[in-house]
């Protein structure tokens, strides 16, 4: 077979830069394939540099809720670029984004600019330490907030435990501050509080996990999660970086009807730039410096050109009709694939809340990570590189969720179901 000119990319990759990538699922290990290395991308399609054209349900991991090149996106980055790249001071377009953001999410009464979600969560947890006066966290097995230490941290045997590292370099001493629950698991939690929890100084989920696939929150979870930490005087973090402005414009907490202290913001607050963010209670978040003592600091927060990217994205979403529309083709998507599977009586489990979609191979349900570990990823992987010839760009992992975008029509949903159709076929 002639070698790609992103065979060849690749092959030169490896040599500069740790496997070949800046962040390890574009290695594409999970699915047995070389990584397609992407030109450009536009609408709902991306171009990789061999000129093959892919419809694409990454999206850039979920900020490109609007599709790639959005021309009003392009001509706001534009006009700012115009007046500099980056200045290390306060810029107007910070306060109206920050305006923005306290006025759509009820909860985030201050909010603080970042450039990464990993930096959202970790300062996040700084804050509940620092305003608790407690060390631990409890979080979800399965969850992924970000690369910080205390973070990266896996359950052991067991429903909950003390977290072990999931990292070498991540410290025995940190992980064991951090307690792994199973995912809408309340016995547990109830459990943990009754246990520790006058030590526990927040907890921090996904309200709709989408980092090992997605997967709903159980009636009665968060809920749950909100009376707890109330009652035991611990804050509750909800991890929205995926989520937020991604299912409904005032994030999963205005879905829900539940509110956290602190949420952790990114992706679409960025509109596909480098921009994230971390607000809450005003007591709680005017701990930070130079308010408070608790230090937080970023060269490039609030970068012009991101927020810049940032306020024409959130602007679109106030549109009439913008979630209604995501979930008319999260819908036909999902109807249509469950129809496929259903003829070819492939066992699978398709979870989708909104814009968001999993397919599960070889499991009937998937509530948690266990769910998740027990789905065919052998399958999944055949199942990618087949859609991959069938010119569908699929989440190069079982894990990770698929995302709609206003860009994809119904002629995508539909070649994509056919696609599937095909792809199955051909395995």
């Amino acid at each position: 077979m002639q070698s790609s000119l992103s065979d060849k990319l690749f092959a030169e990759a490896v040599q500069h830069i740790p496997g070949g990538v800046n962040s390890p699922v574009r290695a594409w290990k999970a699915v047995g394939a070389t990584p397609r290395f992407i030109q450009r991308a536009r609408g709902s399609t991306v171009v990789d540099v061999d000129g093959n054209v892919f419809i694409d349900y990454v999206g850039s991991w979920g900020p490109m809720i609007l599709g790639h090149a959005q021309p009003q996106v392009l001509r706001a980055v534009q006009q700012a670029l115009r007046d500099g790249t980056s200045f290390g001071a306060p810029t107007p377009r910070e306060v109206e984004i920050a305006r923005l953001l306290t006025a759509a999410i009820p909860s985030m009464e201050r909010v603080r600019l970042v450039s990464t979600g990993t930096e959202a969560s970790m300062t996040a947890l700084r804050l509940a330490r620092a305003f608790t006066s407690r060390q631990k966290t409890l979080k979800f097995d399965g969850c992924y907030h970000g690369h910080s230490d205390s973070l990266l941290v896996r359950a052991g045997s067991g429903a909950m435990t003390f977290g072990v590292p999931t990292s070498p370099g991540v410290s025995a001493a940190v992980a064991a501050d951090t307690i792994v629950a199973r995912y809408n698991d309340t016995a547990t939690v109830i459990r943990v509080f009754r246990e520790v929890g006058d030590q526990i100084a927040s907890v921090i989920v996904e309200p709709v996990a989408g980092n090992m696939g997605v997967v709903p929150p159980a009636p009665g979870f968060l809920e749950l999660l909100r009376d707890q930490t109330r009652l035991h005087g611990a804050l509750l973090i909800f991890d929205e970086v995926i989520t937020g402005f991604r299912l409904r414009y005032g994030g999963v907490q205005d879905m829900y009807g539940v509110r956290p202290d602190l949420t952790c913001l990114g992706k679409i607050v960025g509109g596909g730039l480098p921009l994230a963010a971390v607000g809450g209670r005003a007591e709680v978040m005017d701990q930070l410096a130079p308010e408070g003592a608790v230090y937080q600091a970023g060269t490039l927060s609030g970068n012009p050109l991101a927020v810049a990217a940032g306020l024409e994205t959130l602007r679109h979403l106030t549109k009439p009709g913008v979630y209604e529309r995501l979930e008319e083709l999260g819908r036909r998507f999902h109807d249509g694939l469950e129809e496929v599977l259903r003829q070819r009586r492939v066992r699978a489990c398709i979870n989708r809340v909104g814009s968001m979609l999993t397919l599960f191979f070889g499991v009937d349900a998937v509530a948690d990570a266990d769910g998740a570990r027990a789905c065919d990823t052998e399958l999944y992987a055949r199942f990618f590189r087949a859609m991959l010839a069938h010119g569908i760009y699929l989440p190069p992992s079982a894990f990770e969720a698929l995302f709609i975008s206003l860009a994809h029509s119904e002629a995508d949903i539909d070649q994509t179901v056919q696609a599937a159709a095909a792809a199955l076929d051909s395995l």
